[in-house]
C-alpha cells in the first residue's frame, strides 16, 4: 500500500472514531436523561374518610398530568403523561372500598400512546385537589388526588346531632350553690377570644370546691395517620395505629361520664393536616385538646412517658425542640397542598389569649403527667415546652402526650397490649378529671364560634 493510501485510511479511521465519539456525546446523555425522567409507578394507595378520600400514586420521577371533572354522573378524570399502564396502576381499582364515602370506583386505561387515563366515579359532587409532593421520608415522588365533598361535613353539626350533646342537669348534683364572687388563681380562665371581667363570671361550687356545671367537650387528637405513619417500632408497629387505639379507648371513658364528651380529629387511618386538627377543635368550641403520640429515638434504650405544651419563648430543652421539629414535619410527610391557605387560622395563632391558655395547658399537663407516672416511668419528671404546631389553639388548653417510646422494644410491646392501652387511657382520663376539678370551664353558648 502506498504511503498516500495509508494516510487516507488512517484519516478515515480518525473520522469514524471522532464521529462515534460525537454520536456518543450527543445522543447517549439525552437517552440517559430521558430514562431518568420517565416515571414508573411504585405504589398506589387509597385513604377513605368522611372528610375526604385521598388517592396517592407514588412514582420514581415527576410526571405531567391534567385533570377535570365531568357531571351526570359525577366523575374526576386525570390524564397521566409519559407512563404506561402497569399492574401496579391497574390495581388501583381493587383498592376502592365499598363503604368509601366519596368514591364509587376507579378505572385506569391507556388513553393514547404514553398517556394513561384515570376515571374516578364519585358518590357525590366534589371539589378535588390534585397536587404533587416531592420525595420525603422514604417516599418517592407522589401525585395526590384529594376528593373533598363540595359540601363538607360540619363537625359542629355532627356533634349537635350526636345523642350525648345535652348537658347533664345541674339539679342532679347535690349541694351546688351559685357563687358570684370574683375568681382568682386557678379559677380564672379565658372565655373565647378575650378575657371576661371577673365580676361577670359565675362558678358553681360543691362543699367549697369548684365543679363543672355544663357538658365539657374534649378534642382527642390521635397523632399521624394515612400517608404519615409516624414512628415505626422495631417490631413493625406504626405509631399512627397505636395512637388511634389509645384515643378510642380514652373517648369511651370520657363518653361514659355524664358531664363530658369527646371528639376525635380522625376516626380511622387517614391524614389530617396539623392546622385542620386545631381548626376542628375550635369549630366545636372544645374545652381541652389532647394530642396522643408515641415517641421514638435512634437508641432503643430510650424510654418513658412525657407531656408537652406550647412554648412562646423557645423549647425547654434541645430534646423538646427536636421532637417539635419532628412532629411538625408531619405535614411534609402526610402531604399538604401548599396552595390552599387558611388566613383565619393564621390570624387566630396571634391571639393575645395565648399566654393565659399556655398557663392552663401547663396545669393540665402536670395533672396528666402525674397520673401517667403511676403506670410508666417518666422520661422527664416535669412538663416540657416547645413550638408544636398542633398545640397552637389560642383559646383551648392543649397538651401533647408521648405515651412511651415505640422505638424501645419493651415499650413497643406494651403499647400494643390491650390491657396497657386501657391503663394509659385510664391515667389520661384521671389527669383530665383532676384538672377539671380545680379548673372548671366557664359557661359557653351551645353553638361554637365559626370564625
Amino acid at each position: 500500500m502506498s504511503e498516500r493510501a495509508e494516510e487516507r485510511l488512517a484519516g478515515r479511521r480518525r473520522l469514524i472514531k471522532f464521529a462515534g465519539a460525537s454520536l456518543f456525546l450527543t445522543v447517549s446523555p439525552i437517552s440517559q436523561a430521558s430514562a431518568k425522567r420517565s416515571p414508573g409507578v411504585l405504589a398506589v394507595r387509597i385513604w377513605p374518610a368522611p372528610e375526604y378520600t385521598r388517592v396517592t400514586i407514588e412514582l420514581s420521577a415527576p410526571l405531567k398530568y391534567t385533570h377535570f371533572t365531568v357531571k351526570d354522573p359525577e366523575r374526576l378524570v386525570v390524564d397521566l403523561e409519559g407512563i404506561e399502564l402497569t399492574g401496579v396502576l391497574d390495581s388501583l381499582a381493587n383498592k376502592v372500598l365499598p363503604d368509601d364515602p366519596n368514591i364509587k370506583l376507579v378505572r385506569a386505561g391507556r388513553y393514547k400512546p404514553g398517556v394513561v387515563r384515570l376515571v374516578m366515579e364519585l358518590k357525590t359532587e366534589v371539589a378535588p385537589q390534585v397536587f404533587e409532593l416531592a420525595p420525603v421520608a422514604g417516599y418517592g415522588h407522589r401525585l395526590v388526588l384529594d376528593v373533598y365533598p363540595s359540601t363538607p361535613p360540619d363537625p359542629l353539626l355532627s356533634l349537635l346531632d350526636s345523642k350525648d350533646w345535652q348537658a347533664a342537669p345541674v339539679e342532679s348534683r347535690p349541694e351546688i350553690v351559685a357563687d358570684n364572687r370574683p375568681e382568682t388563681g386557678a379559677d380564672a380562665a379565658i372565655d373565647g377570644k378575650s378575657e371576661q371581667p371577673a365580676e361577670h363570671r359565675t362558678v358553681s361550687r360543691q362543699r367549697g370546691r369548684p365543679v363543672i356545671d355544663r357538658l365539657v367537650t374534649i378534642t382527642l387528637d390521635p397523632g399521624h395517620g394515612g400517608e404519615d405513619p409516624g414512628a415505626i417500632g422495631r417490631g413493625g408497629s406504626y405509631e399512627k395505629h397505636v395512637t388511634l387505639a389509645v384515643a378510642k379507648r380514652l373517648r369511651a371513658k370520657i363518653a361514659a361520664d355524664p358531664n363530658m364528651r369527646a371528639v376525635l380529629t380522625r376516626e380511622s387511618d387517614f391524614f389530617v393536616p396539623l392546622r385542620a386538627r386545631v381548626d376542628k377543635a375550635r369549630r366545636i368550641q372544645s374545652d381541652l385538646f389532647v394530642s396522643i403520640h408515641a415517641d421514638a429515638f435512634v437508641r432503643p434504650d430510650a424510654n418513658g412517658s412525657s407531656v408537652f405544651v406550647l412554648s412562646e419563648r423557645g423549647a425547654s430543652s434541645s430534646a423538646a425542640r427536636y421532637l417539635a421539629q419532628k412532629e411538625n414535619a408531619s405535614d411534609l410527610i402526610g402531604g399538604v397542598n401548599i396552595d390552599v391557605k387558611d388566613p383565619v387560622l393564621a390570624r387566630t395563632l396571634l391571639d393575645l389569649s395565648q399566654t393565659a391558655t399556655i398557663s392552663d395547658s401547663l396545669k393540665l399537663g402536670k395533672a396528666v403527667l402525674g397520673e401517667i407516672g403511676g403506670i410508666n416511668r417518666l422520661h422527664k419528671a416535669h412538663v416540657e415546652q416547645a413550638g408544636f404546631a398542633v398545640l397552637k389553639a389560642p383559646d383551648i388548653p392543649s397538651i401533647l402526650i408521648e405515651t412511651a417510646f415505640i422505638s424501645n422494644p419493651e415499650e413497643e410491646k406494651r403499647l400494643n397490649d390491650d390491657a396497657y392501652q386501657d391503663k394509659l387511657a385510664n391515667a389520661i382520663f384521671a389527669g383530665i378529671k383532676k384538672y377539671l376539678a380545680m379548673n372548671p370551664p366557664l359557661a359557653k353558648s351551645t353553638l361554637a364560634r365559626l370564625d
